[in-house]
């Protein structure tokens, strides 16, 4: 059978470690060296053509559906996908194989959608897998073994010191989340805050935070996009995983409203998802966990914020703060996994455990990475400090 012969040649060119397949027949082979292998195992067939034609929707939904199964140890899905980027004989590199970069869509309607489509699967569900910041980006962690709330609380207080700010100045979050970062910089900072966000979870939820907290002559939240947004200038920007959902066609715009957001001499740390090779997309990753993303390149940021008329004054790279970050919530989901289940279906627990499983390797794997980009307005933006010693 040409399935077989071609999953065959593929796993003894794909992993460094030792992977144990039994075939839907089955017939069983160990791939790789070592000892204590990963067991992976195709109960049907996935069809050759639909691999050709796209591997990650193929194998994705052949995983959701329970037709392939991986075990072996703690996140073993993730162990399989980071030994199959890193090795030079991965299909993923295989040329015929190579991604491709779909036309998108990212009207304003359309990108509004995206967005609830991710984010408006309820407060009730993120609240049961992430920490008790409700936050849902990469956190920063001082050492790997950490509290994830603490390394959330961390990642905010990491980019606020970034920022250098001064009290009573104003401060802008595009796509704000559930608002940690808006509101820590209105009750610590002391800044005049102002969030927007796309998703109605969120806005409710940030509104209920500021009328708890007593903020409500100092921070606000518009349920608005960033394109709408009809408001003077402010001191500070801040912009957390924003950009992966502005589509290729919009990242030069993207970063030339973050500028016309900004002051004279304004200052905006930027923190999003970024390749350091070329920018990709990924046709699973796309249909059922973020409707029209896009991971920009390096390069291609860079070439937009100078275009943009921006400085840039920093950047940082938190590869591995993100795999960690991952690896915990997965950790946490699936605590919770037969919960989950009962809320949703079989199908929506094995795609989102596959989602974070698969985003935690290739963050390990160096196939992607998260990094973020301190800019200013002008060549001094507020004053920032001549060393990095300030963010410490």
């Amino acid at each position: 059978m040409l399935e077989k012969k071609f999953y065959d040649q593929l796993f003894a060119h794909s992993f460094n470690i030792p992977v144990l397949v039994t075939y839907w027949d089955g017939d069983v082979k160990q791939y790789g060296t070592g000892t204590n292998p990963l067991s992976v195992t195709f109960k049907k067939p996935v069809s050759l053509l639909q691999v050709m034609k796209n591997a990650s929707l193929a194998l994705g939904e052949a995983y959701m559906r329970g037709d392939i199964t991986v075990v072996g140890g703690q996140y073993p899905l993730q162990r399989l996908l980071t030994a199959a980027y890193e090795s030079a004989g991965s299909f993923m590199k295989n040329p015929a194989l190579k991604r491709f970069i779909p036309k998108q869509s990212h009207s304003e309607q359309k990108s509004k959608k995206d967005i609830q489509a991710h984010y408006d699967l309820g407060n009730d569900f993120y609240r049961l897998w992430l920490d008790d910041t409700m936050t849902y980006s990469c956190a920063y962690f001082d050492d790997w073994h950490e509290d994830l709330t603490q390394a959330q609380k961390n990642k905010v207080e990491h980019i606020l010191r970034k920022l250098d700010p001064q009290p009573g100045r104003t401060f802008l979050d595009i796509g704000c989340g559930w608002g940690t970062l808006m509101l820590r910089a209105a009750t610590e900072y002391h800044l005049d805050v102002t969030g927007i966000t796309l998703s109605e979870e969120q806005f409710k939820y940030v509104n209920q935070r500021i009328k708890a907290l007593g903020l409500e002559d100092h921070a606000r939240v518009l349920l608005c996009d960033y394109r709408e947004l009809d408001h003077a200038p402010f001191d500070y920007v801040t912009s957390v995983g924003m950009f992966e959902h502005v589509g290729r066609e919009n990242l030069g715009l993207y970063f030339q409203d973050v500028a016309k957001l900004m002051k004279a001499n304004g200052t905006a740390l930027i923190h999003g998802i970024t390749r350091q090779q070329g920018g990709a997309t990924n046709a699973w990753l796309t249909k059922y966990i973020f409707p029209g993303g896009y991971v920009p390149g390096l390069s291609e940021n860079v070439d937009h914020i100078t275009a943009a008329g921006l400085e840039i004054a920093d950047l940082e790279p938190l590869r591995r703060h993100y795999q960690r970050t991952l690896e915990l919530w997965d950790q946490n989901f699936n605590a919770k996994r037969n919960l989950i289940q009962s809320q949703f279906d079989y199908t929506f627990v094995r795609m989102w455990d596959l989602y974070l499983q698969a985003a935690a390797a290739s963050f390990e794997s160096g196939n992607i990475d998260v990094i973020q980009y301190l800019l200013t307005k002008g060549a001094s933006g507020h004053g920032l400090p001549l060393t990095r010693e300030y963010m410490y």
